[in-house]
């Protein structure tokens, strides 16, 4: 399985804004900032990836993305169908809560990929992505602090640390988001050794189902910095999804829409 193969389901974990306050509490900022990545009704997106090493292209995938809130625990379950390359067309991928399973339409078997193989390299990226981090983690406010975002530009913003709640797979987190419209700006991933495993900065926002929303994520390997890995969201639309098709049995009819 190549790295981008492993990384590849995507989601977005939708969490209710709070009201404006004059002065926010850690929680409300990080609800807010949910609320800006996540859409709150279900939804299919398409996802292109593009892996770089020192800058020079390596490898390349697309992938539509569905998505939909589990009304019991907040967290969305997440359906990858892959489109390119041609050699990976029709393999799919689906995250239900802390499962993640893979389904090989040339082999038409389905593996479970364990928490060891999600933490291993690019196989983490994924992971990056689909942290919900109002319930996974024990937020505290660090201050304000001004830096540059995905485009070089200066933006001031409420710096969060992130402590794992026990079941999200970093143990802890930096985050900052803008203080003027909670943007999610910029993410460092640590383990449990307090080894810096991924940065991440959001951008490319754009107006998508109601609201802006970043299109863009770059991804910079914490222990190869060489290694950096680039999201594009697109096409975003709302979705009727069954119940269905979240079941592993149901991983070889599943074609998308």
């Amino acid at each position: 399985m190549t790295r981008l193969l492993s990384l590849a389901v995507l989601t977005f974990l939708a969490a209710p804004s709070c009201p404006a306050e004059t002065v926010k509490t850690a929680e409300a900022v990080i609800a807010e900032s949910d609320a800006v990545r996540n859409p709150d009704t279900p939804f299919s997106t398409v996802v292109s990836l593009t892996e770089y090493r020192n800058g020079k292209k390596e490898n390349a995938m697309s992938l539509n993305v569905y998505s939909k809130e589990n009304p019991s625990s907040g967290q969305y379950r997440t359906l990858a169908l892959f489109l390119n390359p041609p050699k990976d067309k029709g393999k799919v991928m689906l995250k239900n809560g802390a499962e993640l399973w893979f389904y090989d339409s040339v082999s038409k078997s389905s593996v479970r990929i364990s928490q060891q193989q999600r933490l291993m390299g690019q196989a983490s990226n994924g992971d990056v992505m689909t942290a919900n981090m109002r319930k996974d983690y024990a937020a505290a406010l660090a201050g304000e602090e001004t830096i540059a975002d995905s485009a070089r530009a200066k933006v001031l913003c409420n710096k969060l640390n992130l402590t794992s709640l026990g079941d999200s797979n970093y143990y802890r987190v930096e985050y900052w988001v803008a203080k003027e419209d909670s943007r999610p700006i910029k993410g460092k991933f640590y383990s449990d050794s307090d080894r810096l495993l991924k940065i991440v900065y959001f951008g490319g926002y754009k107006t998508e189902l109601g609201r802006a929303r970043p299109t863009e994520a770059i991804i910079i390997d914490g222990i190869d910095p060489k290694l950096v890995t680039k999201m594009l969201f697109s096409n975003y639309a709302e979705r009727k999804i069954p119940e269905e098709w979240f079941q592993k049995e149901y991983l070889p009819r599943f074609k998308g829409d």
